[in-house]
């Protein structure tokens, strides 16, 4: 299991998901272009000092993303698709989080192979990324097994 970030624009919200992933060992892809300066210190003031823990791969974009991916992309997503409570997670997936502005192209939402969305009250947008991370990703690892010992 691994969680995929589409172009992310704010670094804080970056932090806390290899936050996320140091304490529930599980992996992060960064797909490229940021909105913000990668650097050590920038994610190390947000991920506090588990940021050097997270297994984190930086792809130049998404075509090179895309070629190395093994499992299934699941996209977490606003616009539909299956709803976390009935989504039916793999070990081997890859959650795939869009930027915080704008979510992921039309291109790239066509070519996930699961579209999920997290159920909202009326009148609510959207969840703060890391926060619609974590929440996806907790569901997956209890369905498949995964979290840590």
């Amino acid at each position: 299991m691994r969680i995929a970030l589409y172009q992310p624009e704010i670094a804080g919200n970056v932090g806390a998901i290899l936050r996320l992933g140091a304490c529930l060992d599980t992996g992060i892809d960064v797909i490229e272009p940021t909105s913000f300066t990668w650097s050590e210190k920038a994610l190390a003031r947000s991920g506090m000092d588990y940021a050097h823990v997270v297994d984190v791969r930086r792809h130049a974009d998404w075509d090179a993303f895309h070629a190395q991916v093994a499992g299934r992309i699941v996209l977490l997503t606003t616009r539909g698709g299956v709803r976390l409570d009935s989504a039916e997670f793999r070990a081997d997936d890859v959650l795939l989080m869009g930027s915080e502005g704008s979510g992921v192209p039309d291109d790239v939402h066509a070519r996930a192979d699961v579209q999920v969305r997290i159920p909202l009250a009326a009148g609510m947008r959207s969840l703060n990324v890391a926060v619609a991370a974590g929440i996806a990703l907790a569901e997956a690892l209890r369905q498949t097994q995964g979290w840590p010992e």
